[in-house]
């Protein structure tokens, strides 16, 4: 099992981002609920086999 951590920062924009320390992994959301749903889909895709 691969462990990734994210850093999740308030977007200039509104609502907020995450990104993968050390990868490409990147999503952003309105809430910081949905940035969570977000992050499992992100990497539900990045490492799909």
């Amino acid at each position: 099992m691969t462990e990734i951590i994210f850093i999740v920062e308030e977007a200039p924009e509104g609502g907020y981002q995450a990104k993968a320390l050390g990868g490409s992994i990147f999503t952003e959301a309105e809430s910081v609920e949905e940035l969570k749903q977000n992050i499992r889909e992100v990497i539900q895709c990045h490492f799909e086999r």
